[in-house]
């Protein structure tokens, strides 16, 4: 007659695991649900700067200049990119909306003067793309030198935003 009371407390053990096994289950599909949001906003915003900077690029080949800062012949690569009254000045729009995204996509193209190769045009194009949130931003950049027929492209991802 002593077993009579160990059903209760073996219930309610397992109610409370049962319990705190689908209270930690729902946790984690929160944290993927928020996950997939925030990968889906990086993926818009990148494909966004992407497809500013590949047309900004051919702007700056087809020698249209959209968007282009003038610069002096200097060693080190244009930085003017960095600041922000700068940047939102010169930028240009190359497409007029992104789909998803808070805002249009923006590229600056900065003349570039290669103290080694006089004869070339060179450029740092600076491109911004938008998410849905203004948080969400991915910068990239491509160092595109023209000399004669020959087109030098160098790809890059700006790590930390710089405003």
């Amino acid at each position: 007659m002593q077993e009579r009371g160990t059903v209760l407390p073996i219930v309610l053990l397992i109610s409370a695991m049962l319990l705190a096994t689908s209270a930690a289950w729902f946790e984690a599909s929160l944290a993927a649900a928020r996950s997939a949001v925030n990968v889906r906003d990086y993926l818009q915003a990148f494909h966004a700067a992407d497809s500013a900077l590949t047309l900004c690029a051919r702007s700056a080949v087809a020698s249209t200049g959209l968007g282009v800062i003038a610069s002096q012949p200097a060693a080190h690569e244009p930085a003017q990119w960095k600041v922000e009254a700068t940047f939102e000045g010169a930028a240009a729009t190359p497409l007029a909306q992104w789909p998803g995204s808070l805002r249009a996509p923006q590229c600056v193209a900065e003349e570039w003067r290669l103290a080694g190769r006089p004869d070339a045009r060179a450029y740092l194009l600076t491109a911004r793309g938008f998410g849905n949130k203004r948080e969400s931003q991915v910068w990239l950049q491509m160092q595109l030198v023209i000399d004669g027929d020959r087109i030098e492209r160098h790809w890059r991802r700006v790590a930390a935003r710089p405003f």
